[in-house]
């Protein structure tokens, strides 16, 4: 059934205007800095400068008409000179179609925000900042959006460190939320990876047959 599908009629025509639109983007538009096929699905590099000319021209040509942004992510490759990613996923419901558009930026470059093409973008880009750090100019409310207002740090950065800068808890003394340092009392920890079973000579509810086990060893020895 998966093969069939796979080869029908209706997936080679998306393949081929999908395979169409990447020639496109890779002939006539200068900044675009690849555009192919990956794993079947189409997948368009570009530069931040080029990034809303591009994202109009995807929303309104009629080729295109990607109507539906689905998600907006970042990915942090430290070690380069930009680090992050901003991956964009559109969807066409008119023409059953999807394309990755992927830009780079570093930690001070802003990124022009898209939310004026798919307003639901604002909160993809304030999960971004949140969580990256990455800057979008033009967001009508760049503010964070899962952690606190006063939070320090981009807990998806490769660099933030896994448990945190600071620990929130109740304080019944004071009857107040309060902020601390973490503190840790054990920073490893030893594991024997013993399975319960395996250390559990008696299983609860096995008593008597235990004893029997016993008395028949002792009467063996």
């Amino acid at each position: 059934m998966v093969e069939a599908r796979l080869s029908s009629p209706q997936q080679v025509s998306l393949q081929g205007r999908l395979g169409a639109l990447a020639f496109t983007f890779s002939t006539t538009w200068p900044d675009v800095l690849s555009a192919g096929l990956e794993k079947g699905e189409l997948v368009v590099r570009t530069t931040r400068d080029q990034l809303l000319p591009l994202m109009t021209f995807l929303r309104d040509d009629p080729q295109c008409r990607f109507e539906q942004m689905m998600d907006l992510c970042g990915v942090d490759y430290p070690s380069r000179a930009e680090r992050f990613d901003v991956v964009y996923n559109l969807l066409s419901v008119t023409l059953n179609q999807r394309i990755r558009v992927i830009i780079t930026t570093d930690e001070v470059a802003p990124v022009a925000s898209v939310s004026g093409l798919w307003p639901c973008a604002c909160w993809w880009e304030r999960e971004c900042y949140d969580l990256f750090g990455v800057q979008f100019s033009g967001n009508p409310d760049m503010r964070r959006i899962l952690t606190d207002d006063g939070f320090e740090g981009y807990p998806l950065r490769k660099d933030f460190p896994l448990t945190g800068y600071e620990e929130v808890r109740y304080d019944v003394e004071s009857r107040q939320v309060v902020k601390e340092p973490v503190s840790l009392a054990q920073d490893f920890r030893n594991f024997d990876f013993v399975s319960p079973w395996e250390g559990m000579l008696t299983l609860p509810g096995d008593e008597k047959a235990h004893e029997v086990r016993q008395h028949i060893r002792r009467s063996r020895g």
